[in-house]
């Protein structure tokens, strides 16, 4: 499984627009085969970044899908759609990822991934996207599964977030060493605590993964993203 990961600058005028012809257009659109399908469609939520920031996250069955949904785009049935929806964007960034071995989300069901436009509460993730040092890719990965995805499983009654999948960039990606911790905040009402204090000694002193992870890299950033309510996997 492929994961396609497109982070899009949407016009701010033409947002509601531009939401309504990924529902409309590529969540149906993709319904049409079994090559693919839209897992996500998310917001950046408002006070933590860039406005009009959208993010879609799509599942393809393997390399000949993508392809197969590259050609759609280029010239086929998905060409005018494309089009469309660049005349409502400023720009956009993409790229192919994989899961990597012991991510919790590994292959999905694509049959089984609703293609309707159901609605449903929305629900917050955080996308932590980390660039370990260079010729530490590997290393960072056994830290974070040795270490950080036990930590929130220790405290999940009290953690405020759950690991859903874990990403590697795939080859060609603008930064090789870039990995993606997918995780769904579980007790949005505790982030303001988040954002108005100092982290506390117990958090990021030694033995936690906010100090141990400085060994393997210190270039790392969080987005919180809220997800439409109607896309796809909440």
């Amino acid at each position: 499984m492929l994961l396609l990961h497109e982070v899009h600058t949407v016009v701010g005028r033409h947002e509601d627009e531009f939401e309504d012809a990924y529902r409309k257009g590529w969540l149906s659109g993709l319904a049409n085969d079994g090559d693919a399908r839209l897992l996500y469609y998310l917001k950046l939520a408002h006070g933590t970044g860039r406005a009009y920031h959208h993010t879609t996250i799509t599942a393809l069955r393997d390399g000949a899908a993508y392809e197969r949904l590259a050609r759609r785009i280029q010239s086929g049935d998905l060409r005018a759609w494309a089009a469309e929806v660049d005349g409502m964007r400023h720009e956009v960034k993409g790229k192919l990822l994989l899961p990597v071995d012991w991510s919790p989300m590994q292959e999905i069901e694509l049959d089984t991934v609703p293609t309707d436009g159901r609605e449903h509460e929305a629900v917050l993730y955080m996308e932590d996207s980390a660039w370990p040092y260079e010729a530490k890719l590997d290393t960072y990965l056994e830290k974070a599964r040795t270490h950080y995805a036990p930590s929130l499983e220790q405290r999940s009654e009290r953690s405020l977030l759950t690991l859903l999948a874990v990403f590697q960039a795939a080859l060609g990606a603008p930064r090789r060493r870039e990995v993606i911790l997918w995780q769904r905040v579980d007790f949005p009402e505790r982030l303001p605590s988040l954002f108005t204090r100092e982290l506390p000694g117990h958090v990021k002193g030694p033995g936690t993964w906010m100090h141990d992870a400085l060994e393997v890299r210190d270039d790392w950033e969080s987005r919180l993203l809220r997800s439409a309510t109607w896309s796809p996997l909440g």
